[in-house]
C-alpha cells in the first residue's frame, strides 16, 4: 500500500471537511451539535447524514455527482470544492483565473469564506482573520446606509 498517497488522500479529506465546516454556517446551516445542521445539510444535498459527517470529520470525500448540489447548498463555485477536493487544479479553470467574486448587484454574492476561497486562502489564521474583516465591512456598511436612509427620509 502507498502510504504517501494515502496521507495525502486523507490531507485532502480534511482540508475538503474544514472547507465545507465553514461554508456551511454562512450558507445558514447551524453545525452546532445537536442544531440540526448535518441533518439539514444531508437533506438539502441528498447524501445520508452518515456521508455529512464523515465528510465534515475529514473522513471521506463526496461521491461524484454530489459536487454540485453541495455547491448550491453552500452558495460556492463547484469549482471551488473540486479544487479543495483535489479533483482539479486551480489552473485548470480557463486562462488560470479565479470566478470573478460576486458584487453587491449580483443575484448570489460570494459569502467571505467563498471569497476566500476564490483566492487560495487556506491557512486558518489567515482565513479568519480575512472573513473576520469582511464580516466587520458588512456590519460597518449596513450601519452606514441606515444612517444614510433615516438622514435622507428625515426621521430622527
Amino acid at each position: 500500500m502507498d502510504t504517501d498517497h494515502s496521507s495525502e488522500r486523507s490531507q485532502i479529506a480534511q482540508r475538503f471537511g474544514a472547507l465545507v465546516s465553514q461554508l456551511a454556517p454562512a450558507a445558514g446551516y447551524d453545525m452546532t451539535p445537536g442544531a440540526g445542521g448535518r441533518k439539514a445539510l444531508a437533506r438539502d444535498t441528498g447524501m445520508s447524514e452518515s456521508a455529512v459527517g464523515r465528510m465534515l470529520t475529514g473522513l471521506t470525500l463526496p461521491m461524484p455527482n454530489q459536487f454540485e448540489n453541495l455547491a448550491r447548498v453552500l452558495n460556492t463555485d463547484v469549482r471551488n470544492l473540486l479544487v479543495a477536493a483535489g479533483v482539479i487544479s486551480r489552473e485548470a479553470w480557463p486562462d488560470g483565473a479565479i470566478p470573478d467574486v460576486g458584487s453587491r448587484s449580483s443575484q448570489s454574492p460570494l459569502s467571505p469564506e467563498a471569497y476566500a476561497d476564490s483566492w487560495g486562502i487556506t491557512d486558518p489564521v489567515i482565513r479568519q482573520t480575512m472573513v473576520g474583516s469582511i464580516e466587520m465591512a458588512i456590519r460597518l456598511q449596513r450601519a452606514q446606509d441606515t444612517e444614510h436612509a433615516a438622514a435622507t427620509s428625515g426621521a430622527p
